[in-house]
Order: C-alpha cells, then structure tokens, then sequence
C-alpha cells in the first residue's frame, strides 16, 4: 500500500470516528432533554423527601423497579442529582451499556455495571449509589401485578453491612401506568440480545409520577462469623423489601389524590 494511499485510510478512519462521537453526542443530548420534558410536563414528577439522602458521606438507595421500560432508574438519578448537587451512581444490568446513545449516556451519568465489589468500592469512597433488588423481573411482571414487588437480590444488604453505610428506601409510583407490560416478544429480544422485549405502549403514557424517598435504615454492626453475616444481610434485605413495599402503597393513595 503506497504511503498517500494509507495517509487517506487513516484521514477517512479519523473522519469517521469522530462523525460517530458527534452523532452519539447528540443522540445523549437529545435524550437529555426528553428526559427533562417527559419528568417536567408529561408525568409532572413529584419528589419528595429529599431531606433523608444524606448530605455527604456514603448511602445505599433501594427502589422498586418497575415499568415495562425500566424508566425510572434514568428519572431517579436525574431528579436527585439535579435536587442533591450530588452525583449517584445507579448500579445497572451490564446489558444496558451496549444499547444504543442510553448505554453511553448512562455510562457518562456515573452508571456502573453491577457489582458488589464495585458498589462497595463507591462506598467506600463515600458515596452515594443506587440498587433496584428486584433487577428485570421488577419490568417483567404483568400489569395485573403492578406495584408488587419481586424478591429482592441481597447484594445490596451485604454492601451495606460491609461498609456500614445506611440504606435510604425509595419508592416510584407513576411507571407502571406510563409503560404497562402488556406481554414480551422473544424473538426480538434474542435478535437484541437483551433479557427480554416488552409489548407495551411505543411512547410513555402521560401517567402521574411520584418518588417518595423515606428514612435512612442503620445496618446492624457486621458479624465475623460467614454465617452470621448471612443471616444479617438476609434480614436486613428482607426489612428493607418490606419497607419498600409499605411505601409503595402508601403512596400510591397519595398520588392518586394529587393527581385528583
């Protein structure tokens, strides 16, 4: 290959990389803004209780999951850093990394794939991180069990006793009327290789949405013994499932009554 030929190849290689990073770029801006219209004026999200996220040092944030989209883990880590000023890193299915302009817009947002070592390394670090325990099965039930929540993975327990960190329950109301799981299509998620492919409304629907962020639970002082540490995450994740759950249906009445 003569030197003026690889001189071009590398020019036109160089020009193509960088129209991907300006067509990603602005797919990631345009994104954002949906994001913003879609929390402000079309499901008109409501939050409350901010007071409970600590203002420094590390927490864990446990919410419900759920809309057939899996909306809601973008809108909580937008609506608390814009509310916080402090960055959250949502621990997420590594699938969602490799969706097109969500998968780097997430990753850029402080997004981590999940991971126990990783949670507690922020943690450690003091910072604050968000877990949704029940994973795609929270997007998966059908619309006739909405709002009841799936069994929660107890990674998070296990973090949080390791590192001591309170865990702030959290409870979304809105997402399940916005994207409701009316059935799945196989093989469309075998083609995207993604856990599943959700029947649902093409475009959220203009439901109420309400996040409602309750007390920080202190977890026990962690035990020596591997057994004992078990027992102890298996618990705390078990009161923090219920916590949760509670909140759901108690604010599910209240935003019912704003929305009236």
């Amino acid at each position: 290959m003569s030197e003026s030929l690889a001189d071009v190849i590398e020019v036109a290689g160089g020009e193509l990389r960088f129209l991907r990073r300006l067509l990603s770029d602005a797919g990631e801006d345009a994104w954002e803004r949906l994001l913003e219209w879609l929390m402000d004026d079309w499901f008109r999200l409501d939050v409350l209780g901010l007071e409970n996220v600590p203002a420094d040092g590390a927490a864990v944030l446990v919410s419900n999951h759920s809309g057939a989209w899996g909306l809601d883990g973008f809108v909580l880590q937008k609506a608390l850093v814009r509310s916080l000023r402090r960055s959250l890193h949502v621990l997420a299915a590594p699938f969602v990394f490799g969706l097109p302009v969500i998968g780097p817009y997430a990753a850029k947002k402080g997004a981590v794939p999940i991971d126990p070592r990783a949670a507690m390394q922020r943690l450690g670090d003091g910072e604050l991180i968000a877990v949704f325990p029940e994973g795609v099965a929270g997007l998966e039930k059908p619309f006739r069990e909405r709002y009841r929540l799936q069994p929660f993975n107890p990674g998070f327990a296990v973090a949080a006793l390791h590192t001591g960190a309170p865990i702030v329950p959290v409870s979304v109301v809105g997402a399940e009327e916005s994207s409701p799981r009316i059935g799945e299509v196989p093989a469309l998620a075998k083609l995207l290789r993604v856990p599943y492919f959700p029947l649902t409304s093409p475009f959220p629907l203009p439901a109420k949405w309400l996040i409602t962020i309750g007390e920080p639970i202190v977890p026990p002082e962690r035990p020596r013994g591997f057994g004992a540490r078990s027992e102890a995450a298996r618990l705390l994740c078990s009161e923090v499932r219920d916590t949760v759950q509670d909140m759901v249906e108690r604010e599910r009445a209240r935003r019912d009554a704003l929305v009236r």
